[in-house]
């Protein structure tokens, strides 16, 4: 059971939205721990809330529309006061108050999001994006062995 899992999310194929995926692959090797488990998904499906409430935090990463790009945020993440309607995708938000709800764990949780220029089809980042994958990759990093300490 990972005491921190970490969630990135977005579609490899529409660019920036792909951000999270491609960072997944630097976490797991630079996170290659037994209490880390880094999931690399499409969007946030309900399903997803039992992995969740197995986690002490979550860390969420995904590509950001609103900013300028490049621009890294880094913000905790609380479930909603409502309970949460079951749909197709959820945010962050929501799922996590779908975790308390159906299984009654609501661990800490971040969403560490990367502003992304281009969300047009394709596979390759835009330059702003990608000379910024090493940041996010090591805000993650820090963010990870700060909460394992």
């Amino acid at each position: 059971m990972p005491r921190v899992l970490i969630i990135a999310y977005g579609n490899p194929l529409r660019s920036d939205d792909g951000v999270g995926w491609v960072v997944a692959e630097e976490l797991r090797r630079r996170l290659a721990l037994p209490e880390v488990e880094v999931l690399q998904l499409l969007q946030l499906l309900p399903e997803v809330a039992e992995s969740l409430s197995h986690a002490d935090t979550v860390i969420f990463v995904d590509a950001s529309c609103d900013g300028e790009p490049g621009e890294l945020r880094c913000r905790p993440v609380t479930p909603p006061p409502a309970k949460v309607q079951f749909t197709h995708q959820l945010s962050p938000a929501e799922l996590l108050g779908l975790a308390g709800q159906l299984y009654g764990a609501t661990p800490q949780a971040f969403c560490v999001t990367l502003t992304g220029h281009c969300f047009e089809h394709g596979e390759e980042l835009s330059e702003s994006v990608a000379a910024r994958l090493p940041t996010l990759a090591a805000t993650v990093e820090q963010l990870t062995r700060r909460v394992l300490r």
